[in-house]
């Protein structure tokens, strides 16, 4: 495998009005599109958890952290998935230090 880049961090806050099982589909979805494109690190489940606030009228979101090594080009990619899937209600891709 080509030498990986940079190291990077994703949270994912996912929506809970479909369910806790589509939920599970979308952590193991994100997670196989890293390992197919990176090194998965390690995928960190924080759980249901409040929002600061209401995002489209839900007052609760599942948090997952995923920490993964990759080429620069992956995150943008990476984000441009996350913002087109139904059932993500924010992200943030981050580069660690």
């Amino acid at each position: 495998m080509a030498k990986l880049g940079e190291k990077y961090e994703a949270v994912v806050v996912f929506s809970l009005k479909n369910g806790e099982e589509q939920v599970q589909n979308l952590v193991a979805k994100f997670s196989a599109l890293i390992k197919e494109n990176a090194e998965l690190v390690n995928v960190d489940e924080w759980g249901k958890r409040k929002l600061a606030y209401p995002i489209n009228y839900e007052a609760d979101g599942y948090y997952v952290v995923y920490n993964f090594d990759s080429k620069p080009d992956f995150p943008v990619e990476f984000e441009r998935v996350i913002n087109i899937t139904d059932g993500v209600l924010r992200s943030l891709v981050v580069l660690r230090k």
